[in-house]
C-alpha cells in the first residue's frame, strides 16, 4: 500500500490545470470569455447584414436628410422666436447658448450670433403668419421622425392623423431641450469637451427617445420594444456631443468665414445630418436587437457553433480575398518586349 504522501501527490497530478488556479484567475476567465462570446454573437455577420438591410429598407441617408431638413426649418425660427420672448427671463439667449456650448470664437460665434439674434427694434412677439409658419414646420419636423419609426417597425402610415401626438410630443420636446440646456449651463465648458453633461444627459436622451417613438407611432410599438433603440442613440449621442465639441469650433469657423450668416446654416445643416444619421443607425440597429430578443426569449437563439461557423466563413473568404490580391498584384507584368 501507498503512503499517505504518495498518495496526495498523485492525486494532485491528476487535478485539472483549472484546479490550480486561484479564484480571481478563474472568474476573470470565466468574464472575459463571456465578454467574447457576447461580442461574437451580437457582431456575428448574419446580425449585421439584417441591420444593414434594415437600414437601406429606410433609405438610411435620405431619410437622415429628410430629418436634418425639417429640424433645421424647426429650430431655427424656433430658436430666434424663444431668444426674443425669453429675453428678459433668461441669461443667454439661443445664439449664446450655442457658442458657449461649443466653444465657438472668431467668424462662427458672429455668424451663429446674426443668424439668431433678433434684429434691433424689433418687437418680442410674433404675428398670426410667423405663429402659424412656427407651428407647420415643428409639426413637419414631427411626422418626419413619425415616418422615421413607421418604416422601421414596419406601420400602416397616419400623416397628419397624428398630429394630436404630434403636438404632445412638441411639448415635451420642450421640456427635454429645457431639461437639457440646463445640465449643459450647470456642468458644460470646455475643459470637460461637453462630456460630462453629455453623460449626465444621457439617460434622460434614452427615456425621451423611447417615449417619442411610443407617441408619435400612435402607441402602435410597446415601449419594450422601443428600449434597445433608446439605449443605442442614448449612448450614440453621448459619442457624438463629445466628438461634437471638438470638431464645430472649425466647422462653423470654416464655413462662416467663407459664406458668412448663410455658412453657419450650413454648419449647422451638417452637424443635423450627422445627428440624424447616428438617429437612424439607431432605430434599425434597436428593431433588430428588439426582435432578436424576441428570439432568445422564444427559445430560438443560434448555438455557439452556427456563430461560430459564420465567423470562420467570413475569415475564409477574407484569406481568400487577400490571396486572389497578392496573387494578382505579384504577377509579373507582360510589357510589349522587343520586336526579333
Amino acid at each position: 500500500m501507498a503512503p499517505p504522501a504518495a498518495h496526495d501527490r498523485r492525486l494532485s497530478s491528476r487535478r485539472p490545470p483549472s484546479a490550480m488556479i486561484p479564484a480571481e484567475g478563474r472568474r476573470a476567465s470565466i468574464n472575459r470569455e463571456r465578454l467574447v462570446r457576447t461580442l461574437t454573437f451580437w457582431l456575428r455577420p448574419a446580425f449585421a447584414l439584417r441591420v444593414l438591410n434594415r437600414f437601406q429598407k429606410v433609405v438610411g441617408f435620405d431619410r437622415s436628410m429628410a430629418l436634418a431638413s425639417s429640424a433645421l426649418t424647426a429650430l431655427v425660427p424656433l430658436g430666434i422666436l424663444a431668444g426674443a420672448v425669453l429675453s428678459n427671463l433668461v441669461p443667454h439667449d439661443t445664439a449664446e447658448r450655442i457658442i458657449r456650448r461649443y466653444g465657438l470664437t472668431g467668424a462662427g460665434a458672429q455668424a451663429v450670433d446674426d443668424l439668431f439674434s433678433p434684429a434691433e427694434n424689433a418687437s418680442g412677439g410674433a404675428g398670426v403668419f410667423g405663429l402659424v409658419f412656427l407651428t407647420i414646420s415643428v409639426l413637419s419636423f414631427a411626422r418626419a421622425l413619425q415616418r422615421l419609426f413607421e418604416q422601421t417597425w414596419q406601420l400602416r402610415p397616419l400623416s397628419v392623423r397624428n398630429s394630436r401626438n404630434g403636438l404632445y410630443w412638441i411639448l415635451t420636446l420642450g421640456g427635454y431641450v429645457l431639461v437639457t440646456g440646463w445640465i449643459s449651463a450647470a456642468l458644460g465648458g470646455r475643459r470637460t469637451l461637453n462630456l460630462v453633461p453629455a453623460l449626465v444627459e444621457a439617460p434622460v436622451t434614452a427615456v425621451f427617445l423611447v417615449w417619442s417613438g411610443w407617441i408619435l407611432s400612435a402607441k402602435r410599438i410597446a415601449w419594450i420594444e422601443l428600449i434597445p433603440f433608446g439605449v443605442t442613440a442614448a449612448v450614440l449621442a453621448t459619442l457624438y456631443s463629445w466628438g461634437a465639441a471638438l470638431y464645430m469650433p472649425h466647422l462653423f469657423n470654416t464655413y462662416a468665414s467663407r459664406y458668412g450668416v448663410v455658412g453657419a446654416v450650413f454648419a449647422m445643416l451638417s452637424a443635423l445630418f450627422a445627428a440624424m444619421f447616428l438617429l437612424v443607425v439607431s432605430a434599425a440597429l434597436g428593431r433588430e436587437t428588439a426582435e432578436e430578443l424576441t428570439r432568445i426569449r422564444q427559445g430560438r437563439r443560434p448555438s455557439d457553433h452556427e456563430v461560430r461557423q459564420q465567423w470562420e466563413n467570413v475569415v475564409e473568404q477574407t484569406r481568400s480575398q487577400w490571396r486572389s490580391v497578392r496573387k494578382h498584384v505579384s504577377r509579373p507584368r507582360r510589357g510589349g518586349g522587343d520586336d526579333r
